[in-house]
């Protein structure tokens, strides 16, 4: 896409984009009135913003239907995705920023940033595949294999198994799983469920294990590797 054609389009155009994106890649389309929700506004503000992106050949829509993104909109979704994962990476990996500090930030640089000066990020930080988070950061030609994940909520005492993603969207949950050891990459095992108030996990280090308490809030936030689904 050229530069000129980036710059006609809004950090707003860019954001419902991502939205509906993230809706999709749960295997959903999303209302208007969840559209509205998750960005902020009235639902008759989502339903004209929709309308423009339609208008564009961004999104596809019929009344009282779900919105889907064309393959345009889906192209310039995973574009923007791309952006703010790498720009997260740099920004803690380079910067020194904490991970519960790097989405907020991202979120306002990605508009910003010329291609030129995020292909030089990539090429800096070694063409990362994941963000500090663990998710998946799509290539330059817009290609991402996203991992097969389980929730961590899901799983029933005596299961263990690698931590493949963490979600990003309270930053406190994040503060917390750092300080009790839990990010990307660290082996787990369920130890007891506390129905309603979460459940009590070992982690298991090389020469030692430890156990903690997470909340309901955190156990959500956590995801494991598939593979790794004991049987």
């Amino acid at each position: 896409m050229s530069t000129e054609a980036k710059r006609a389009r809004t950090a707003v155009t860019e954001d419902y984009l991502k939205a509906i994106w993230s809706a999709e890649t749960r295997g959903q389309g999303i209302s208007i009135n969840e559209l509205a929700a998750k960005m902020g506004v009235v639902p008759s503000t989502a339903s004209e913003n929709v309308s423009r992106l339609k208008e564009q050949g961004l999104v596809d829509h019929a009344p009282y239907q779900k919105v889907h993104l064309s393959d345009e909109g889906r192209a310039i979704a995973v574009g923007m995705v791309r952006r703010h994962r790498i720009i997260e990476t740099y920004l803690h990996e380079a910067l020194g920023f904490e991970w519960d500090e790097v989405h907020v930030e991202a979120e306002i640089l990605e508009h910003a940033i010329s291609d030129r000066l995020l292909d030089r990020l990539d090429q800096a930080l070694g063409y990362p595949t994941r963000d500090p988070h663990g998710d998946p950061i799509p290539t330059a030609t817009g290609e991402w294999v996203a991992p097969l994940t389980r929730p961590l909520s899901e799983s029933p005492a005596g299961d263990e198994g690698v931590v493949a993603r963490i979600s990003d969207r309270n930053a406190q949950v994040l503060r917390d799983l750092e300080r009790q050891g839990i990010a990307p990459d660290v082996r787990i095992r369920v130890v007891q469920i506390h129905e309603g108030r979460g459940l009590s996990v070992t982690i298991l280090g090389e020469d030692s294990e430890r156990r903690v308490v997470l909340g309901v809030e955190h156990v959500q936030s956590v995801h494991l590797v598939a593979e790794e689904a004991s049987v």
